[in-house]
């Protein structure tokens, strides 16, 4: 199902198929442009509530887990939707289904500030979050179609480099607004920025010129056989389990960060507070770094090898937090920061490019596994700290890490690492259709 294209950046011409578009050239840059404002307009708006969850709690009278709840209610409903998209893309195609997305999920977050109560808001908040799950479930897709292969790992890193700046945005603009009026009106203005980020998507990200529809009459296996080939393959599956509990104990850390950080010894106002999300800024470069540095060592494990040792410096950044000394736990959330997304970076381009049939419901299924950790492990990790306070926290957060590591370990063998480069670094697998 590959596409002949008549023009790819790649030299290719009308009877050959399309190539993708190389580095450099103007769709290469499109597309780069496109998925990173696509990345911020949803991640903006997916997590603007997680840097006033302490305000949030006070206005509604309700606990820290409760309040967590918001967070975990957006990401459940990307988590359940993804897979919906992902056929949906497969049929319709990548720009219309992400298109589609954006505008739904603009205009729910525009009416989240409006809830009267906790229920609404949660229904609302999934909602939403299942209106964002278009683009986590395509992107890649789109990305590894449109994209020459040759540097398809590097244009993947840019991606994930966009969601995270789109969730610090997020953060650094709800909480200080909410300081300022109340957090309703953060959240407003957080998706009123979405909107702008939605709009340079539409203008910039290029035509889809790799994508062929799947009809009904195609041979192959339908939906179901395509997700049943990814969670039969171990490797794809352990690395669905990857995303699952890093990024349950990633989102654990930073929902509570913020009532830990408020109250003694450290007393921060939420305003203040929120600016440690600028350990962000740790992932912006890890995510895109990763990538590369996965090619260079394709003869020692490549993505493996990348993987486990980004584990390690999560645990080494979760360990700092747990002194009394700001500067301390400043440093120790920059360098958990730049692990996670270095790690969820390699993990969730090696799922798809290892798909031997699906490439977009194996990154659909990354992402549900992903976000079904983000909803119900991070939510979780509220027990512990209420219960045991942060010191309760890091231990269930280590001890999803240590899980993580030992599944990569044990399962990721080091032939399933190496390879070409293209192999241990590409972000999936060979240009045209599923």
């Amino acid at each position: 199902m590959v596409r002949k294209g008549t023009e790819t950046g790649a030299g290719s011409s009308r009877d050959q198929p399309w190539a993708g578009h190389a580095k450099g050239s103007r769709g290469y840059r499109g597309v780069l442009i496109g998925l990173a404002a696509a990345g911020m307009a949803t991640f903006a708006q997916l997590y603007s509530v997680q840097g006033i969850l302490p305000g949030m709690a006070r206005d509604l009278d309700i606990t820290a887990s409760s309040a967590a709840l918001t967070v975990s209610a957006a990401t459940l409903g990307l988590a359940a939707a993804v897979i919906p998209w992902s056929a949906a893309a497969d049929r319709f195609g990548r720009l219309p289904v992400m298109r589609l997305a954006i505008i739904a999920a603009v205009v729910l977050g525009l009416v989240v500030p409006f809830s009267p109560d906790l229920p609404v808001l949660l229904v609302l908040r999934f909602a939403e979050g299942a209106a964002m799950g278009g683009i986590p479930a395509v992107a890649l897709a789109y990305l590894n179609e449109e994209v020459s292969r040759v540097h398809a790992a590097v244009a993947a890193g840019s991606y994930v480099s966009g969601t995270t700046i789109g969730g610090l945005a997020g953060r650094l603009v709800a909480a200080p607004v909410a300081d300022a009026a109340d957090w309703r009106v953060g959240v407003g203005v957080v998706s009123l920025l979405a909107a702008g980020a939605g709009v340079v998507f539409m203008l910039t990200a290029p035509k889809q010129q790799g994508f062929a529809p799947l009809r009904r009459s195609d041979p192959g296996p339908g939906l179901g056989g395509r997700l049943l080939a990814n969670l039969r393959n171990p490797r794809q599956l352990s690395l669905y389990l990857q995303g699952f509990l890093l990024m349950g104990g990633f989102v654990a850390v930073y929902n509570y960060l913020g009532f830990r950080l408020g109250a003694a010894p450290f007393s921060l106002p939420q305003s203040v507070a929120s600016f440690l999300f600028l350990a962000y800024l740790a992932g912006t470069w890890s995510s895109r770094s990763a990538g590369v540095l996965a090619g260079r060592l394709s003869s020692r494990g490549g993505r493996k090898t990348v993987l486990l040792g980004s584990i390690a410096v999560m645990a080494a950044g979760l360990a700092l937090t747990l002194t009394a000394w700001l500067p301390a736990v400043i440093a120790g959330l920059v360098v958990f920061t730049g692990g996670f997304f270095a790690a969820h970076s390699i993990a969730s381009g090696w799922a798809p490019f290892l798909a031997t049939a699906g490439r977009a419901q194996s990154s659909s299924l990354y992402n549900l596994f992903y976000y079904a950790g983000s909803s119900l492990l991070g939510w979780i990790g509220g027990i512990f700290f209420q219960t045991w306070g942060w010191a309760g926290l890091s231990g269930f957060v280590g001890a999803l890490m240590a899980l993580a590591a030992g599944t990569a370990a044990v399962v990721l063998t080091p032939e399933s690492g190496t390879g070409s480069t293209a192999d241990s670094a590409g972000a999936a697998g060979p240009p045209g259709g599923p």
